[in-house]
């Protein structure tokens, strides 16, 4: 079968090891676009010199998930595009399996593995891990929002989606197997650890203001707020690095509510 009309699209920062076995389960016909945040032109080459199929672009500072993405989506020259986490493995037919979905349903605008065991379904919502796009279906709707740094920009996109009453579908028959929380190399775990809980927080309060209103947001962040400022209190006195990661809670939330930008960052000095 011709996987030529298929482009897969990985956004990944600092994720060599995971990266380069998610490649390895990738057939080499198929266009692969890797948007590395960061600016590291040796990795590029190391990348680029090594797998024939794979273009590096590199975003020369970290721009999150969403932004990365939609770097790697408008290079794509195919019909179909495969959203993909670095830390991801591939069924050797799940490709294969895509693309005889696509001879029984046209009409749709997103597709993602499933579960063993249940039937091709319709659904409301599918995680970002692996996303097929069909791209003609996103002229009116855009891809992912911007402002998103990381975690919700997926839901996000399948709420605007089922808005424009387009079809989300779920394929058992597609394996695609994800670690998950661990797209990136393990010497940055806590550094990335604290940028989790800050984005988490923002993202939960920009998606609820979003997409249901500033009251319904504040409502549904305050007992998380609760929750993180009572247990960077109790862990400050004990556990500093504990008590810092509920500080980024707090700090993601009062952003949030205040209307600035997912700002923060890893620092990896």
């Amino acid at each position: 079968m011709n996987f030529t009309d298929l482009t897969i699209i990985i956004t990944c920062f600092q994720s060599d090891n995971k990266l380069k076995s998610c490649l390895s389960t990738i057939d080499k016909n198929i266009k692969v676009i890797v948007v590395e945040n960061s600016n590291r032109n040796k990795f590029k080459n190391q990348i680029e010199q090594n797998y024939n199929n794979v273009r590096c672009l590199l975003a020369k500072e970290n721009l999150g998930y969403a932004k990365g993405n939609n770097i790697g989506l408008k290079e794509v020259k195919t019909n179909y595009a495969l959203i993909l986490n670095p830390d991801t493995l591939l069924d050797k037919e799940a490709i294969l399996n895509f693309f005889k979905f696509l001879e029984k349903t046209k009409e749709f605008a997103i597709v993602g593995p499933g579960k063993q065991g249940t039937e091709i379904s319709q659904v409301e919502y599918l995680k970002g891990y692996a996303l097929f796009l069909n791209l003609s279906e996103f002229n009116e709707i855009g891809y992912f929002d911007e402002n998103f740094f990381m975690y919700l920009e997926d839901i996000d996109l399948c709420k605007r989606v089922r808005k424009k009453n387009k079809k989300i579908f779920i394929n058992p028959n597609i394996k695609i197997y994800h670690k998950g929380a661990s797209s990136h190399d393990e010497k940055i775990n806590y550094t990335v650890e604290l940028s989790r809980n800050w984005h988490w927080m923002w993202s939960k309060f920009y998606y609820n203001k979003k997409h249901f209103g500033i009251v319904f947001s504040v409502i549904k962040i305050f007992p998380n707020l609760l929750s993180a400022l009572f247990k960077y209190l109790i862990f400050y006195f004990f556990n500093k690095r504990k008590s810092e990661i509920y500080l980024k809670r707090l700090s993601g939330i009062l952003n949030s509510f205040l209307g600035k930008k997912s700002w923060y960052r890893p620092s990896l000095d």
